[in-house]
């Protein structure tokens, strides 16, 4: 196993070539190249070699589940320009949060069919909002009708990593039951046994707890260092995370979705909830490695402002050897093939 370095030794030292590497889990599809959640995006993560794409599911009024990072829209579609819907804005507090915009769940698959997809950090990614009104919001029988396509294209399995969001309000505020949806959708693909490319995750602990009594594949906790399940009042996370905290997750999941931060001190050295996951029997999958400035440590950035492109290679590497299971990423193509040549800054300490 590679010994670990501090984040800014690794953009000086050769890179070394590591016998097992991380599943690369495209984060909403290639989203560093194409508009999030989007079929071409999609697309382009599994071309570039990611082992799992994924999709952040919603559900529509008539119960259609379609690929958002969340039910608020307006970010993501040109809902907020088209007049027809403007009677359609709504405040909502959603899971403890006040949100004012636009809700997938008050839209029809038909209507919400009539929008365009945008790219959500133009900022960062203005290159991404040359794409914007050229897609549609996906449904999630799509997006197993692309994977299936490009499989045979390929000639290799391709997974799912679908998250369902939000599913205590809306079960609450719509009856929308994204837990039977989800089931009923993977049921329907053949996707709900141990042998389907499937991981289906949550930050909610009885949505989890239900899909195990339910199906057969793997189930993965998500994780954040502050606030708890909105659906266990009085849970933290931290507590969580503590030896028996995992060793409760392990009852009803195979493994926890993290965030960087809480796997990694700031100096890159792997942190003790890394061992004692696993020693839970649990998976440890790291979220999520972006190659801006703007999303990495300081000591990985690299020359020009947030939107520039940084050392995120030397991060792949320091993750690939603190034996991580799989990690979330914005960039598949980056990770399959890292190359710290890619930023010349990089190769000088950043």
């Amino acid at each position: 196993m590679l010994k670990l370095l501090g984040f800014a030794a690794l953009a000086l030292a050769p890179l070394p070539v590591l016998a097992q590497e991380p599943l690369i889990i495209a984060h909403r599809g290639a989203s560093g190249d194409r508009p999030e959640h989007t079929l071409a995006a999609y697309e382009m993560a599994i071309d570039q070699g990611a082992d799992y794409i994924e999709p952040d599911l919603v559900a529509t009024k008539d119960l259609v589940l379609v690929a958002r990072h969340e039910n608020d829209i307006s970010g993501t579609t040109d809902v907020a320009n088209r007049d027809e819907f403007r009677d359609r804005r709504r405040s909502k507090t959603v899971d403890g949060e006040l949100v004012s915009g636009w809700f997938v769940e008050d839209f029809t698959l038909a209507e919400l069919h009539t929008l365009r997809a945008k790219e959500r950090l133009p900022a960062i990614r203005p290159a991404n909002a040359r794409f914007d009104g050229l897609y549609q919001v996906p449904t999630f029988e799509d997006i197993v009708r692309l994977v299936r396509a490009k499989e045979a294209e390929t000639g290799r399995r391709i997974g799912l990593y679908p998250e369902i969001k939000h599913p205590t309000f809306l079960l609450q505020d719509t009856g929308i039951d994204m837990v039977d949806l989800l089931v009923a959708a993977l049921r329907k693909a053949n996707m709900d046994d141990a042998d389907a490319m499937v991981f289906v995750q949550s930050f909610e602990v009885g949505a989890l707890q239900r899909l195990d009594r339910m199906i057969d594949v793997p189930l993965i906790q998500l994780v954040k260092g502050e606030s708890g399940p909105v659906d266990e009042p009085g849970v933290l996370y931290a507590d969580m995370l503590s030896i028996s905290g995992l060793a409760a997750i392990a009852g009803y999941a195979d493994g926890i979705g993290a965030p960087l931060d809480l796997l990694f001190g700031p100096a890159g050295s792997a942190q003790p909830l890394i061992r004692h996951a696993k020693d839970a029997g649990l998976l440890v999958h790291a979220w999520t490695v972006r190659k801006e400035n703007a999303f990495l440590p300081r000591q990985l950035r690299g020359q020009g402002g947030p939107a520039q492109t940084g050392c995120d290679a030397s991060l792949y590497r320091t993750i690939s050897g603190a034996g991580i299971d799989g990690v979330f990423t914005d960039d598949p193509g980056r990770m399959a093939a890292p190359d710290p040549k890619s930023n010349p800054a990089c190769m000088a300490g950043g």
